[in-house]
């Protein structure tokens, strides 16, 4: 579209067009760095609300800013300042457990931006494109381990950076999203880049498969390949692919060793959980589990604070540091009960009123509900065993996600002046 004598005769800096233009770079940034850097995306991040700052039309952005879709993000972030009030945590810790709530803010200014970009689809390529070169490293620290960036006392096998958690996350999300663009290349006989999709994907199974994965991805992959068949297949295909993943998943298990240790590990710690009170990966979180759920009795309605966990827990701490009923922590595992302790109900209800919005967003078809969709769906199920809206990874997806994606459905919705189509099932 032709620019405006007016907007033409505007010096650089002053020029809309060159404004969105750097926010969506800069987004791009934030989605090729995600995979590697913490640091970089708090900085691209900074940069990115900056850079959109000067495109904003107040009016239209108060409006959005009045939508459900932000009301409830907002209205989190407040519940945790303001529950600092009532907490018995010192200063410092409250106001550092409001920290992983801030980032919930930029949801209404991606909302925003993308709902008038017409670039959503270089963020997503740009994720794609990092987490497939990540991929590559991975398999390359097989056999080159020293390459890996992690200290000595804290290196996992086939991770460069950061941990097999956040990997994992980034594999399934990719790998999974990848199932909707791969039938629709098929459908319309693109077979060549179907093709290279399909490559990319099985890449990332079978690093899951025989390098490292998290056990959150383990049950969250047939929960995310469940809503790709109901929303986008025909039952006979479902039962093809059924089969199909059937028999893969059988000569993945019967040849990678690392897939079944992982697998069995479900067991093994919670027998010694059970039997010695040992700390293991899942005795720890029943425990977290179990006395979270005391923690919100005592306070249902509101909560204990912002930040005051961990004085809980180190309250009822028993058996020693070595033991699972000792362990000390701010964080119990689980985003649902991370809430319910320091905010009550009210913050539960904030919290699941914004994972349904958000879902309901996506309603419809096309690559960019199914995006925003899988996002979505993906926080929801693993934040069953972590707190992944807090989590400074898990969390920048959901948001970076959620609002690219988002801010397309509105685009789109906008566009068409209709209720979304319902999702095409090839």
């Amino acid at each position: 579209m032709a620019s405006s004598p007016q907007v033409a005769a505007l010096p650089a800096w002053r020029d809309p067009a060159r404004w969105e233009l750097t926010s969506d770079v800069v987004a791009v940034l934030i989605a090729l760095s995600l995979p590697w850097s913490t640091s970089l995306v708090g900085i691209f991040g900074v940069v990115l609300l900056i850079a959109i700052a000067p495109t904003i039309d107040i009016r239209a952005f108060w409006a959005l800013l009045k939508r459900p879709i932000c009301i409830v993000p907002i209205a989190l972030f407040a519940l945790a300042l303001i529950g600092t009030l009532w907490s018995d945590a010192a200063w410092r810790a409250r106001f550092y457990a409001v920290e992983p709530t801030a980032k919930l803010l930029v949801l209404p200014v991606l909302f925003y931006h993308f709902q008038r970009s017409t670039r959503g689809t270089w963020v997503f390529v740009a994720f794609l494109v990092s987490c497939t070169l990540l991929m590559a490293m991975s398999w390359l620290l097989l056999k080159y381990p020293g390459l890996t960036l992690k200290p000595p006392n804290t290196a996992e096998r086939g991770i460069f950076v950061k941990d097999h958690i956040n990997q994992s996350q980034e594999f399934t999300l990719c790998a999974v999203a990848l199932c909707y663009p791969i039938v629709m290349l098929l459908r319309s006989k693109r077979f060549a880049l179907a093709a290279l999709l399909t490559a990319i994907a099985v890449s990332f199974f079978a690093n899951m498969a025989f390098v490292v994965v998290s056990r959150t991805a383990l049950v969250t992959v047939p929960i995310m390949f469940a809503v790709f068949a109901l929303l986008h297949l025909r039952w006979r295909s479902i039962v093809l692919i059924l089969c199909g993943v059937a028999a893969l998943s059988v000569v993945a298990w019967s040849s990678s060793p690392q897939l079944r240790r992982t697998a069995e590990s479900f067991n093994r710690d919670y027998q010694l959980y059970k039997q010695r009170n040992a700390p293991t990966s899942i005795g720890l979180r029943l425990e977290f589990w179990r006395k979270s759920l005391g923690f919100f009795a005592e306070a249902p309605l509101i909560g204990h604070g912002t930040g005051a966990t961990r004085g809980l827990f180190e309250r009822v701490a028993t058996g020693g540091v070595r033991s699972a009923s000792g362990e000390v922590i701010g964080n119990p595992h689980n985003q649902t009960l991370n809430v319910a302790v320091q905010w009550g109900m009210i913050g539960v209800a904030l919290l699941y009123a914004m994972w349904i919005l958000h879902l309901l967003l996506f309603r419809g078809g096309g690559l960019v509900n199914w995006v925003g969709l899988l996002v979505v769906v993906q926080n929801v199920f693993s934040s069953l065993f972590n707190s992944h809206i807090f989590d400074f990874h898990e969390g920048w997806m959901y948001v970076l996600g959620v609002g690219v994606a988002g801010g397309m459905a509105l685009k789109g919705r906008a566009a068409a002046g209709t209720e979304p189509e319902r999702p095409v099932r090839p």
